[in-house]
């Protein structure tokens, strides 16, 4: 039943592109959830990428290498009744004087025995791999995995689903037999792997894991939800460890299916099933299975090297010595801890450790061979052993991902650790470490257009000093000279400085990647130093601020103003800040509310109703409050200076003020809270009071062609409406879209249509930036579609302009992908 059930949303899924074209626009029905298929994402600690992705030229046909031989064969199918074709590949110099081992390489539901050479080139991969001694050369195998006379993916391919269950038999019964009759090969387990993608994943996984006596080395890459339950595929843990020599699983952390991987590696992990666990950044699309099928084949069917009894006489004493100190250095191991882990990306050039594992601990080796004991600031780390060469080795306790400073203690003395990159913050310059976050794609340093940060210097009167700040200017800053922007003042928090925000922070990352997806109107960042280290804890009552706020408002503002193409005036300013940047950041915003109409509070103070009935004009003046916390913060009932931010931002709301409430998921008062506070307060800021009213012309590019829409938003009596009028090949229809809401950063909108007895939910969700707004349509969590909105004058026909305008922006083969595999 449970199988019947999936094939039936797998089908709503193609229905619903098909409706798209053919359904008559009846009145749809309210009311309904939302979801779709695979349901929503969540992601644990273990779900990280332990393989990077490789470069692109990976699958690019090299000049001057031997070349091996890709070939369609035909095979007698007993299972099926029929003759039945396959690709193969043979390696470069194949010789039947030679026995190869095999790989059988399985497609997704709506492939074929062609899939894997259209998405990820095996032979071209596998010339270059063998040609650079990175794999062992083998014979790839890809069959038609749908076990059925019209084995042709066509129609609803969804209807094909027991079929691929019925590949079974033959592949054991007619595949394998017809290649190791045809081609030479090894004829043992050792030899042989399977793996697959999507639906050919959880092939692989299903046939493999229960034939150990075929396959030693198995692979599922985005596996489909006919993956049997784990308990199923490995019922005695104990007897698949000893017969496994490799098995790989993968999964994107943007594919909706992921859950069925994640099932499988959590039962794995605890039963201590040695297994490689690999989520990159990718959906449900070619991009994953072509990296994971590179990384994969270079593990295949590796054998220890055969050592000269010399050799082996001449290593028994160094490998007992070596033995003795693992041993000793093992004793301060925490129990469970998974050994994958991987150096630091924020270690000096060349340096190995600090390292750090999926379970978020770091592994320290510190060489100090004089030293008598060696420990480090974090809480709760092991204790330091120092092995035969001097090198002292310990672990953390499980970090927050993020952000983190520390120092080592060598003897009783507190030194910054040589092997990582040093940071200001807690009142000196140190050491930091970054623990690798599931959503760092954010402030990752991406392809796209770069702004810049600008190191200004400015006098300050009241100080008599030279003070320095940072400024981020963003991409295209200097080839548009008349153009003038808003202006983000930025702080940072006690024991930090005006450094915190673009190095620790990734502000202009974030911003850069912020611009690059449409999703904010470009402006200015000003960092600088607040002052706030010249107090100290226990003293934030007699905290004065009004040394800091003539220099920012009297001396900074003015400077900027004069130096930089602002737009100067108080609707185009805004400040934030965090920890003790945000108590300025309070103080100073209501003090001069003619200075500032967007204030953003992370992690420190609150507005609250008081202060909206004790400052003058402040509901006409303030465009935006906007109030976040790591949830770490404020679980468990944790009060805060001001009371519940939660409950003060919501009074906010019922006094008719624009505010926002942000919680960090399972962070704390720690940098990735701030760095997330910063990319959802970015977007609201600077923008106009109704961005949405009138007409949107969106192309969605889908696998029934191109759909045109031309969307329509209007406000009435404060209530938000949209209609469409929609096109796909040559017939249009009207669209009234059901529960439309807008919360100043994003809409969302729905499309029900009615195919037959089924209804079919379309979700979308647009992020206005100007004239443009990027929107996804998403058909569950299995298709999606992306498009580039463009805002037109009047409400028409589809524009025929908005293809060119639009066409950058629409879904390529990996959103194909996600509907066929």
């Amino acid at each position: 039943m449970k199988e019947r059930l999936v094939v039936l949303a797998l089908c709503l899924v193609q229905i619903a592109c098909v409706s798209a074209q053919e359904a008559s626009p009846e009145q749809p029905q309210r009311g309904r959830p939302r979801g779709g298929f695979g349901g929503p994402i969540e992601l644990g600690p273990n779900d990280i990428q332990t393989y990077p992705d490789p470069p692109e030229n990976i699958v690019e046909e090299r000049d001057g290498i031997p070349h091996g031989k890709l070939e369609m064969i035909d095979y007698e199918s007993k299972t099926v009744g029929t003759t039945r074709k396959m690709n193969v590949y043979t390696p470069p110099g194949y010789s039947p004087d030679k026995e190869y081992p095999v790989l059988y390489l399985l497609h997704g539901i709506g492939g074929d025995e062609t899939e894997w050479q259209r998405f990820a080139s095996p032979n071209v991969m596998l010339d270059n791999l063998i040609a650079d001694d990175k794999a062992v050369p083998m014979i790839v195998v890809m069959p038609n995995g749908r076990a059925q006379k019209n084995d042709r993916a066509e129609g609803n391919v969804f209807e094909s689903a027991p079929a691929f269950a019925a590949f079974e038999q033959d592949l054991f019964e007619d595949v394998i037999p017809a290649i190791e009759s045809r081609y030479s090969v090894r004829e043992d387990r050792k030899h042989r792997a399977l793996a697959g993608l999507s639906m050919g994943g959880g092939q692989s996984l299903n046939f493999g894991l229960s034939h150990l006596d075929k396959f030693a080395w198995i692979g599922g890459f985005s596996s489909a939800p006919n993956t049997k339950a784990p308990e199923e595929l490995v019922p005695n843990p104990a007897e698949t460890k000893q017969q496994l020599d490799l098995l790989w699983l993968s999964c994107g952390n943007q594919d909706g299916l992921i859950r069925v991987s994640q099932r499988l590696q959590r039962y794995l992990k605890e039963n201590e099933v040695p297994h490689v666990w690999n989520v990159d950044s990718h959906g449900h699309d070619p991009t994953h299975w072509r990296n994971n099928l590179y990384h994969f084949v270079q593990l295949l069917f590796q054998e220890p090297s055969d050592e000269s009894s010399d050799a082996k006489e001449t290593s028994v004493e160094p490998s007992e010595a070596s033995e003795k100190t693992a041993d000793e250095a093992s004793s301060n191991t925490p129990e469970g801890i998974t050994e994958d882990f991987q150096p630091a990306p924020t270690n000096q050039p060349g340096r190995d450790y600090p390292q750090v594992n999926s379970q978020g601990r770091i592994k320290f080796k510190v060489v100090a061979p004089e030293a008598n004991s060696v420990s480090t600031t974090f809480r709760d780390s092991t204790e330091f052993v120092k092995d035969d060469d001097g090198a002292w080795i310990g672990y953390s306790r499980p970090l927050d991902e993020g952000f983190h400073y520390y120092e080592l203690v060598i003897d009783g003395a507190h030194v910054p650790d040589p092997n990582s990159k040093y940071y200001f913050g807690a009142m000196r310059w140190g050491s930091g470490i970054e623990i690798p976050a599931q959503d760092r794609e954010f402030y990752a340093l991406k392809q796209v257009p770069h702004g810049q940060v600008r190191e200004i210097f400015f006098h300050s009167d009241s100080t008599d000093t030279e003070r320095r700040a940072f400024v981020y200017t963003p991409p295209g800053y200097d080839s548009d000279q008349s153009k003038r922007y808003p202006v983000l003042y930025l702080q940072h928090g006690w024991g930090e400085n005006e450094y915190g925000w673009s190095v620790q922070g990734h502000a202009g990352l974030i911003m850069d990647n912020l611009i690059a997806k449409g999703q904010i109107e470009p402006f200015l960042i000003v960092m600088t130093y607040g002052m706030t280290n010249e107090v100290r804890f226990g003293g934030l009552r007699n905290f004065d601020i009004s040394d800091f706020e003539t220099v920012l408002v009297d001396e900074l503002i003015p400077y900027v103003d004069t130096n930089f193409r602002t737009l100067d005036d108080q609707p185009n300013r805004a400040m934030a800040g965090l920890s003790m940047g945000s108590m300025e950041t309070k103080l100073i915003t209501l003090r001069n509310l003619d200075k500032f109409s967007h204030i953003g509070l992370f992690s420190g103070a609150t507005i609250g109703k008081e202060d909206v009935e004790e400052t003058e004009d402040f509901a006409n003046k303030v465009k935006l409050v906007f109030v976040s916390y790591g949830s770490k913060e404020v679980d468990g009932g944790r009060t805060r200076r001001g009371g519940d931010p939660a409950a003060t931002v919501e009074q906010l709301k019922e006094l008719g003020i624009n505010a926002h409430y942000y919680l960090s998921p399972e962070t704390a008062h720690e940098w990735q809270t701030w760095r997330r506070s910063l990319k959802e307060f970015a977007p609201m800021l600077f923008r106009s009071e109704d961005e949405l009213s009138g007409t949107w012309n969106v192309d969605f590019e889908t696998r029934i062609g191109l759909q045109r829409y031309a969307i329509s938003f209007k406000r009435q009596a404060g209530t938000l409406s949209a209609t469409a009028k929609a096109e796909v090949n040559g017939r249009s229809r009207d669209v009234e879209f059901q529960e439309v809401q807008s919360d100043g950063e994003t809409v969302s909108f729905v499309e029900n249509l009615t195919f037959g007895d089924n209804q079919i939910r379309i979700e979308y969700e647009g992020h206005v930036a100007g004239d443009t707004m990027q929107v996804s349509r998403k058909v569950g969590q299995f298709a999606t579609e992306q498009g580039k909105a463009t805002r037109v004058s009047s409400v028409g026909e589809p524009n025929e302009g908005n293809a060119k305008a639009t066409s950058e922006t629409r879904s390529d083969a990996r959103q194909q992908a996600a509907a066929e595999g």
